[in-house]
């Protein structure tokens, strides 16, 4: 198979008992994060992922009499990943989860809709839990390297596939398999994968102006400065600097309210009306889908203990803001423990 550099030692060799639970684990481990990334991409879930890879592993753990040991073991572990993936979202009421919701129009002025229960938010994925360059490199026929493929627009972009589409897409194009490892995995001809991938790929590339998603293959040292700027502007509540770190047609996204901005007048307007429900903002710097992101901390005249108030994930693009995407009460809270934030 060409999704591994060479084969790994099979689970079991012919003719050798099978190893033991401890043993199976060690053996495992190492392709757990890469199992749990792609899990997510798959669903666009950081918290349905965990349990899909636990669901992964202990279906391998059963099955592992029948692996024979003639593909890799990180095949074999994607094809079960892949599998419960597809019957998790056969389950599901809605395949996909969203960013904003189809058709919506750009809001002016205050929220007013408040959180939507009913929607299924794509949430964000943190970089300590990507894996590491050797675990995840991708195959030679991968059209994305990973860090533009765990983006978050890409994430979303991906969850308006229908499943068997994303499958393909993501096995293909991100994880570099052929279309004959593919259909392998997926059932069907070669032909119908490549007729698969064809529309997976039209759908993707009508969502960027340049058919692809922003490259972003290293960290810019850049992004950095325009990360402290951010964070400083938000602890001083300085609106106006805030607002000159924005693109002209930048857009303000804030699940789970249906809301949202484009442009930096808009944006203006809407947080001229909330910044002053609070009397400060402590923030922390962390790392989301291979972008800058931040934990935001506020205070009331109420409650002058730091709460967690909201997770931000940054879009950069030219020494701007192209997007942000801020994870507001109640979701935004929830999501800080797996990003390593307390509660306060």
């Amino acid at each position: 198979m060409t999704d591994s550099q060479a084969p790994l030692k099979p689970v079991r060799e012919p003719g050798q008992p099978i190893l033991d639970r401890l043993a199976f684990e060690q053996f495992t481990a190492a392709h757990r994060r890469e199992l749990k990334l792609h899990c997510y991409r798959m669903m666009g879930s950081l918290h349905e992922a965990d349990d899909l890879v636990q669901d992964t592993l202990l279906r391998a753990w059963r099955a592992r009499s029948e692996f024979d040991g003639r593909g890799s073991v990180r095949g074999w572990l994607y094809t079960i990943a892949t599998n419960s993936c597809l019957n998790a979202l056969k389950a599901r009421s809605r395949a996909n989860r969203i960013l904003q919701q189809p058709d919506r129009p750009a809001s002016h002025g205050m929220a007013t809709g408040g959180p939507a229960a009913e929607v299924t938010w794509l949430e964000p994925y943190p970089d300590a839990e990507l894996p590491g360059r050797a675990d995840g490199e991708p195959g030679p026929e991968a059209r994305y390297e990973t860090r533009e493929a765990v983006q978050l627009a890409f994430v979303a972009a991906i969850q308006d596939l229908p499943p068997r589409q994303r499958a393909a897409l993501l096995l293909s194009d991100v994880l570099g398999w052929s279309a004959v490892e593919t259909a392998g995995l997926l059932g069907g001809s070669t032909v119908s994968i490549n007729s698969a991938l064809q529309r997976a790929r039209i759908t993707l590339a009508a969502r960027y102006p340049q058919g692809r998603p922003i490259h972003r293959s290293k960290p810019n040292p850049d992004e950095g400065l325009l990360l402290e700027r951010y964070m400083r502007a938000w602890e001083a509540a300085n609106l106006d600097s805030l607002i000159e770190l924005l693109r002209e047609d930048a857009t303000y996204r804030m699940p789970p309210w249906q809301e949202w901005y484009r442009g930096r007048a808009a944006i203006r307007s809407f947080l001229k009306t909330i910044w002053g429900n609070f009397s400060g903002f402590r923030t922390v710097a962390i790392g989301a889908n291979a972008q800058p992101a931040v934990g935001v901390y506020s205070s009331s005249q109420n409650d002058p203990a730091w709460r967690a108030h909201s997770l931000h994930v940054i879009e950069p693009a030219e020494g701007g803001i192209a997007a942000l995407t801020i994870y507001v009460p109640p979701l935004g809270p929830s999501l800080f423990a797996a990003f390593g934030l307390p509660p306060s």
